[in-house]
C-alpha cells in the first residue's frame, strides 16, 4: 500500500486539499494520505521547507511527499520530483527541497531530480493557477504507485536552493538564529546540540535577556520562566513554561541569539 503526504499553506477553509486528495484517490486508489500541515504561513517557503526536512525521515522508502507552497504557480519556475533517501519528493523548484538535499549531500547519499515535462502523468487540462491539483498530485500519485521517476521528465543538477542561516562559531562559543517558531512560541535554534558535546552549562543571550544552562524538559523549572532546552530534532531551543518565548520576547524567526560557553 502506497504513502501519499500533502504539506501546503492552503489553510482548510476551502476544497484545494479535498481536490488534491480526490486526484491521488483516483490514480492510486490504495494510496494511504497523511497531511503534513496545511497551515504553513501563506507564501513561506521557508517555512514550508523546514516542515518537510523535519517530517520526512519518519516515513517509509518509497513514500510520496507532495508540497505546495508555490507563490510563483503559473511563472517559469519548474515543477520538480525528486528522488532522495528511497523517497518521493513532488513540487516547484523554489528551494523547498534545499535542507532535504543538504543532508543527502552531507551524508553521501544520491539525489536524483527531474524537470516534470512528460505530460502523461499530469491531468489533461492544466491550469496555471493550481499545480498541486493538475501536476503535482497525479505525479506523486503516480510515483507512489511505481512509475519510474526518470520517464517524468529531464534530470537536472541545479535545483534552487535557499539561504538557510547557519550558526557560526565564536571564540566564547555560536552566534546561532531563531530557525523554527512552533504553534507554542517555542523557539528553536539553527545550532545542533550535539555541537556542545554534552555540555549544559551554556548561557543564551537574546532580545536583553539571559537564560542559563540547558533542563531536561520544560516542567523543570517554574511557570513563566524562561528555558533552554533540547528540542524533538536534538537542536537547542529556547521556551517559556506554560508559555511563550516569541510573545515574552517579542522575537522572529531570523533573530540572533549568543551561545556562550561558560568558562
Amino acid at each position: 500500500m502506497s504513502i501519499v503526504t500533502i504539506l501546503t499553506d492552503f489553510g482548510n477553509n476551502h476544497e484545494f486539499v479535498g481536490v488534491m486528495k480526490g486526484v491521488i484517490y483516483g490514480i492510486a486508489p490504495d494510496a494511504r494520505i497523511v497531511d503534513f500541515t496545511h497551515n504553513i504561513p501563506r507564501h513561506d517557503v521557508r517555512e514550508g521547507a523546514i516542515a518537510v526536512w523535519r517530517a520526512y525521515p519518519y516515513f517509509p522508502q518509497g513514500t510520496a511527499h507532495i508540497f505546495v507552497v508555490d507563490p510563483g504557480v503559473g511563472t517559469r519556475r519548474r515543477p520538480i520530483a525528486a528522488r532522495i533517501s528511497g523517497q518521493y519528493f513532488v513540487g516547484p523548484d523554489n528551494g523547498l527541497l534545499t535542507p532535504v538535499i543538504e543532508d543527502a549531500e552531507r551524508d553521501g547519499k544520491p539525489v536524483e531530480i527531474v524537470h516534470l515535462q512528460n505530460q502523461k502523468y499530469w491531468l489533461e487540462k492544466v491550469s496555471r493557477t493550481f499545480h498541486g491539483r493538475d501536476i503535482f498530485s497525479p505525479v506523486g500519485a503516480h510515483l507512489a504507485s511505481g512509475a519510474s521517476l526518470a520517464d517524468m521528465g529531464a534530470f537536472i543538477n541545479d535545483p534552487v536552493r535557499l539561504e538557510l542561516s547557519k550558526a557560526v562559531k565564536t571564540k566564547s562559543g555560536w552566534e546561532a538564529h531563531i530557525s523554527v517558531i512552533d504553534t507554542f512560541g517555542n523557539m528553536t535554534l539553527d545550532l545542533p546540540a550535539a555541537a556542545l558535546n554534552g555540555r549544559t552549562d551554556v548561557r543564551f543571550r537574546l532580545k536583553g535577556v539571559e537564560v542559563s544552562g540547558i533542563v531536561e524538559s520544560y516542567g523543570h523549572k517554574a511557570v513563566g520562566d524562561l528555558v533552554a532546552v533540547v528540542d524533538s530534532e536534538d537542536y537547542l531551543e529556547i521556551a517559556v513554561v506554560n508559555g511563550s518565548a516569541k510573545e515574552k520576547l517579542n522575537a522572529s524567526v531570523g533573530d540572533m541569539v549568543e551561545v556562550l560557553l561558560s568558562e
